[in-house]
C-alpha cells in the first residue's frame, strides 16, 4: 500500500529533497517537510486544519501523530528532531536538535527549546515552555536535569541514522 499523500482544501504537502515516506504513512494538507526527512510506518502528519512545518533531517517514527488546532495552533518542528514511536506532537513548536521520546505528548502552544530531550511517556502540557538543553520527564513533564554532551551527540547521531535507514528502503525499491 503506497503512502497516502493528499491535498486538503487546495493545499498540497511539499516534501523536500531526499525525503522518505513509508508505504503506509499519511501526509495530508498544509505540510512542508525539509530535505532528508523521514516519515515511518503508520505515522500521520495531518495539516488539514492548520499548517505543519518540519525542518531538515527530522524523523517522524512509527505510529507518531503530528497535528495542529484549527485557527489556534500551527505546528512547527525544527531540524534534526527525532520524534519517537507513537508520540503525539500537537499545535506546538519544537526547536532544532530535540528528541521527543516514545509515547510522549506535546500539547498546543508548548515550546520545546533547542537541544531538549522529552522522556518517553512524558506529557508536555499546553503553553509549557521547555528551557533549551534540558531533559523533561513525567506527567506533567518537569525539568529534570541538563542534557549531557554525550546525550546531545547521540541525538545528532540518531538524526543521521534515520537518513541512513531510509536509504536501505530506497535501495530495495
Amino acid at each position: 500500500m503506497p503512502a497516502l499523500i493528499l491535498p486538503v482544501n487546495g493545499k498540497h504537502p511539499e516534501l523536500g529533497s531526499n525525503c522518505f515516506v513509508a508505504d503506509n504513512a499519511t501526509i495530508v494538507g498544509d505540510v512542508v517537510l525539509g530535505a532528508d526527512c523521514t516519515v515511518w510506518f503508520n505515522a500521520v502528519v495531518r495539516g488539514d486544519v492548520n499548517s505543519i512545518r518540519v525542518g531538515e533531517k527530522t524523523n517522524i517514527q512509527d505510529g507518531a501523530v503530528i497535528h495542529c488546532t484549527y485557527q489556534r495552533a500551527a505546528t512547527t518542528i525544527g531540524a534534526r528532531v527525532s520524534i519517537g514511536h507513537n508520540a503525539i506532537v500537537h499545535g506546538c513548536t519544537v526547536e532544532d536538535d530535540v528528541l521527543i521520546g516514545m509515547g510522549s505528548i506535546i500539547m498546543d502552544n508548548a515550546v520545546v527549546g533547542r537541544g531538549c530531550i522529552i522522556a518517553a511517556g512524558a506529557i508536555v502540557l499546553e503553553n509549557t515552555q521547555c528551557e533549551p538543553g534540558y531533559l523533561y520527564a513525567g506527567v506533567p513533564a518537569k525539568r529534570i536535569k541538563p542534557v549531557t554532551e554525550v546525550q546531545a551527540q547521540n541525538m545528532g547521531r540518531t538524526a543521521d541514522n534515520y537518513v541512513m535507514y531510509a536509504g536501505w528502503f530506497k535501495q530495495e525499491g
